[in-house]
């Protein structure tokens, strides 16, 4: 009889009957497909802080959840050096059903089958195809509630609220909170189109959370790019204001003062 490696499995979902449900049924197809439970985890949040520790083939995870949801976290852990696959895992909704099928997305429909669970598992043991960023940003509906950030070999997350400004510089983009800096392996472009709600566009190099505004004033520097610039809550830092720019946030400004 052929050795099959054992599939290490995450569970990610709010509901704890969910949970153990489907930690029967793994534990159920054990011999057709050998796996090990390595984790749980109740939400997207959770389940960042506990794969960081851990290797995992495979995340079966709740696509509606509090903080996080399931393919937001998909989107971060794809991102991990070694990613898991992922299975998505749904009560019957229309839209997200047709979207998964559209992209060749597992998934699989809650009340989770016996077999149905066996074969997509089978699936990632002889494919292990990942899903790309791409694919995932086309799935989730809305922004993101988190970015992510790469240090020092593991995946830090940062609240969107937390964020004063984004700032590109080569090919990375920092993120400016209170506290620190964080470098981003992201487009500023596609920052400004999925956040255009949250933040304002400074210069070409430089999107600001509307919130983190104080006021602006002139710059004292004879500069023919700008002359004026931001002033933000929480830092003594200020970020310049490109003449382009100007009328935009110029309407912005008198909001400020109403």
């Amino acid at each position: 009889m052929k050795f099959m490696p054992l599939l290490s499995v995450m569970i990610v979902d709010d509901e704890a009957p969910a949970r153990a449900r489907l930690r029967d049924l793994l534990a159920d197809i054990g011999a057709e497909v050998p796996n090990a439970v390595v984790a749980e985890a109740a939400n997207g949040l959770l389940a960042i802080e506990a794969i960081a520790d851990l290797a995992v083939d495979v995340v079966l995870v709740d696509i509606r959840m509090p903080k996080m949801d399931g393919i937001e976290l998909a989107r971060h852990l794809a991102q991990l050096e070694n990613p898991p696959a992922i299975i998505f895992v749904t009560a019957f909704d229309t839209y997200a059903v047709h979207a998964f099928e559209l992209n060749a997305v597992d998934y699989l429909v809650k009340p989770v089958r016996t077999q149905r669970l066996a074969a997509a598992l089978q699936k990632v043991r002889q494919s292990r195809q990942l899903l790309t960023p791409q694919v995932l940003a086309q799935l989730q509906q809305g922004a993101r509630k988190h970015l992510a950030c790469h240090e020092r070999g593991r995946l830090l997350l940062i609240p969107l609220p937390d964020i004063l400004y984004l700032k590109a510089d080569l090919k990375y983009v920092t993120a400016r909170t209170a506290s620190r800096e964080y470098l981003l392996d992201e487009s500023l472009t596609h920052l400004e189109e999925e956040f255009s709600e949250r933040f304002i566009r400074l210069h070409r190099s430089a999107l600001v959370a509307k919130e983190a505004i104080a006021g602006f004033e002139k710059n004292g520097a004879d500069d023919a790019e700008t002359q004026w610039q931001a002033i933000l809550h929480g830092i003594p830092e200020r970020l310049p204001v490109s003449r382009r720019q100007w009328p935009l946030v110029k309407s912005y400004a008198k909001q400020l003062r109403t």
